[in-house]
């Protein structure tokens, strides 16, 4: 449901989300014998190659006569009694448009801002955009401090003035990535702290016993080894340097010295200096203001037969298929409607 989106008008993908639902697209996906798989946290996958869902969909328009022309650069859109597309193939008339051309992410596959610059055309509203499902990137102290942790993954919680995603987290050589890092990536605003909770295992409380009984059990032991055994061995040797534990073994550690590591480790927090951007990032954020469109056709409401569909529009939804869900569900209301 609209939980798992992001947009500046949350109840807006409902209707369409409702109308359309991912067992809706599994029918399809059946009826052309392609054979999938369930992965972790209910994410489906093809057997063989992502291809077979592209060449289905090419099927599809097939079957319902689309014609599709490809190498045609669009020069410019307008409308008179109808809409009138310019291309470097001619002209192309009708009664509806539909502008299904995606975000600014990943621009080495063709992502350009066309339908923002139609939206602002025909005069309307485009909400802020920003990179979204992408890696977040460490200030200058934070990257000299974890530099040689590249590489390292653990499960971890992620957050950022949103739900926390509970995934695997993976430092790169710039900054943070993961799954839970991209997902707390699209609640993150500039100048925000991302906490990170690296025991997710444990509660704060478990967390400080298990360490106050191994004082006792084993108190020759060091406190980066020790914490080896909940953490991969670089990152406990890392986050204590971090944390200011000292090189003592845990005999001669306090408890508010052993406590304040576990807050560092249940809550660990730095203000990225950035995402990577948008040729990393999976999706963006923001696009054209659901306010100006119907939920039940995607039209503009004061340009009649202009439709928006998909990414272009500001409804952006968690890694794991949810944009693809909002891609079919938001073109198939629009299609019922044209």
């Amino acid at each position: 449901g609209p939980e798992q989106y992001v947009s500046a008008n949350p109840p807006f993908a409902r209707s369409a989300l409702a109308r359309y639902t991912p067992e809706h697209f599994l029918e399809l996906v059946r009826a052309h014998k392609i054979a999938f798989h369930e992965k972790t946290l209910g994410q489906l996958f093809c057997d063989q190659s992502a291809q077979q869902v592209i060449d289905m969909l090419i099927d599809e328009c097939r079957k319902a006569g689309v014609t599709i022309v490809t190498g045609c650069q669009v020069q410019e859109v307008h409308k008179a009694e109808r809409f009138v597309v310019k291309t470097s193939q001619g002209l192309f008339a009708s009664d509806a448009l539909v502008i299904a051309t995606g975000g600014l992410s990943l621009p080495k596959t063709g992502a350009t801002d066309f339908g923002y610059r139609i939206a602002r055309q025909f005069r309307v509203r485009v909400m802020d955009t920003a990179p979204a499902l992408d890696a977040f990137v460490f200030a200058p102290p934070e990257q000299r401090h974890f530099q040689e942790l590249a590489g390292v993954s653990m499960p971890a919680v992620v957050s950022s003035d949103g739900p926390a995603f509970r995934e695997a987290i993976l430092f790169t050589h710039t900054g943070l990535s993961g799954p839970a890092a991209l997902q707390a990536s699209l609640y993150w605003r500039p100048k925000q702290a991302v906490h990170v909770d690296l025991l997710p295992d444990k509660r704060f409380e478990e967390a400080e016993a298990w360490l106050l009984k191994l004082k006792i059990a084993r108190p020759r032991a060091d406190v980066k080894t020790v914490l080896a055994e909940a953490l991969p061995k670089r990152a406990a040797e890392r986050f204590c340097a971090l944390l200011r534990v000292t090189d003592k073994p845990l005999a001669e550690q306090t408890n508010a010295a052993l406590e304040t590591l576990c807050r560092g480790l249940k809550d660990w927090r730095f203000v990225p200096s950035g995402t990577v951007g948008y040729r990393t990032a999976e999706v963006t954020r923001g696009g054209v203001d659901t306010r100006e469109l119907s939920s039940k056709t995607m039209e503009v409401k004061k340009v009649p037969g202009l439709y928006f569909i998909g990414e272009v529009v500001d409804v952006t939804g968690w890694l794991g298929g949810y944009n693809f869900q909002w891609a079919w569900a938001s073109s198939w209301v629009a299609g019922q409607a044209v």
